[in-house]
């Protein structure tokens, strides 16, 4: 029983995973467009 529930897991950890490294991604990437094209974003 506690094998079904492992293999049932994976897939839902695996999804979260992928979400929280695109939000990730999607900052980081939100952080660099500020800085590049907005140099004195952090001061305002």
């Amino acid at each position: 029983m506690s094998h079904e529930q492992n293999t049932h897991g994976i897939p839902k950890f695996g999804k979260l995973l992928i979400v929280l490294f695109l939000a990730v991604v999607f900052c980081g990437a939100l952080t660099w467009i500020m800085g590049t094209y907005f140099p004195d974003f952090p001061k305002i």
